[in-house]
């Protein structure tokens, strides 16, 4: 794929940024429990630690950028295996369990929190791994010193330009992570410049309604049909016609939530000739048809 990491962003853009500084000294360590499947923090002073639930402590200096993916909870501390003084169970409030961390500073942790929608974005994010560290000398933008100083001033606009320095900080992190030589970088990545494996998601990516065959795209990609089938189940890791049906019934579920398309014409914009085909194969991948998932989504969204 060209540009398959503005494909997963089209779905995680923020809408209102929730950013938080914390000045921070001692032995502090702090547990988010309960957040946005997708956060940041950075260390603005001072260094510290992150540590995924059942992961290994990661060290985080001054200027590191930390993506978190994923429900599951995470500690930040001063010092590796630090049990949590603060438990943050929610975006926007602290709270405290054993007692205060905060300080004067001799530490600051800037964290921020994304808003993720879609199942198009879900599907991506499941290739990441639950943190990613991306070192200061490796970025190209001093996008942390620019967002810590927002913060630090009230001016008309603030929250707009904190929803977009948000998406410039996820933006280039992940993007310097993805091109590191070893990254385990997730298969939607890796293969965007594979000549037979790239083409061919990106030709389904561009017009999924159309009626693709393993022969098709093995011929546009000049190889046969059996070495592109194999080929492409080795680096994406499942059969073509297995990804396709999975990117249709994605794009279908955002497609219910996100307009007033009846389902027989979203149906055909995926790639199945009727309503009646698309809500076969909704119901025996989602557990429901076309029309329950997007009431259920939509009742979801509103008492958010």
């Amino acid at each position: 794929m060209s540009d398959a990491l503005s494909a997963l962003l089209d779905d995680v853009r923020p809408r209102g940024a929730v950013f938080d500084r914390s000045l921070l000294d001692g032995a502090w360590s702090l547990c988010f429990a309960e957040r946005p499947p997708l956060a940041l923090a950075a260390m603005l002073r001072g260094e510290g630690w992150i540590t995924p639930e059942g992961g290994e402590p990661i060290p985080i200096g001054v200027g590191d950028v930390a993506v978190v993916v994923g429900p599951a909870p995470y500690t930040i501390s001063a010092a590796p295996d630090l049990p949590p003084l603060v438990l943050v169970d929610d975006p926007e409030r602290c709270a405290s369990t054993t007692g205060p961390v905060a300080g004067d500073g001799s530490a600051v942790l800037l964290t921020g929190a994304y808003a993720v929608q879609g199942s198009v974005c879900d599907r991506m994010l499941r290739g990441l791994p639950p943190v990613v560290v991306v070192r200061a000398e490796t970025m190209p933008y001093p996008v942390v010193e620019i967002v810590a100083a927002e913060l630090a001033r009230t001016r008309p606009g603030r929250q707009a330009v904190l929803d977009r320095l948000l998406d410039l900080l996820l933006v280039t992190a992940l993007r310097e992570w993805l091109d590191r030589p070893g990254s385990g970088a997730p298969a939607w990545y890796q293969v965007r410049e594979d000549p037979v494996v790239g083409g061919a998601l990106q030709l389904m990516h561009d017009d999924p309604a159309h009626p693709w065959t393993v022969a098709e795209l093995a011929g546009r990609a000049a190889v046969s049909r059996s070495a592109f089938a194999r080929r492409f189940t080795e680096l994406v890791g499942e059969p073509p016609m297995s990804y396709l049906t999975c990117w249709r019934l994605c794009l279908a579920a955002d497609l219910l939530v996100r307009t007033d398309a009846t389902v027989d014409a979203i149906a055909r914009r995926v790639g199945y000739a009727n309503a009646y085909a698309l809500s076969v194969a909704f119901k025996r991948v989602h557990g429901v048809r076309p029309g329950e998932h997007r009431a259920s989504e939509r009742r979801t969204t509103r008492a958010a």
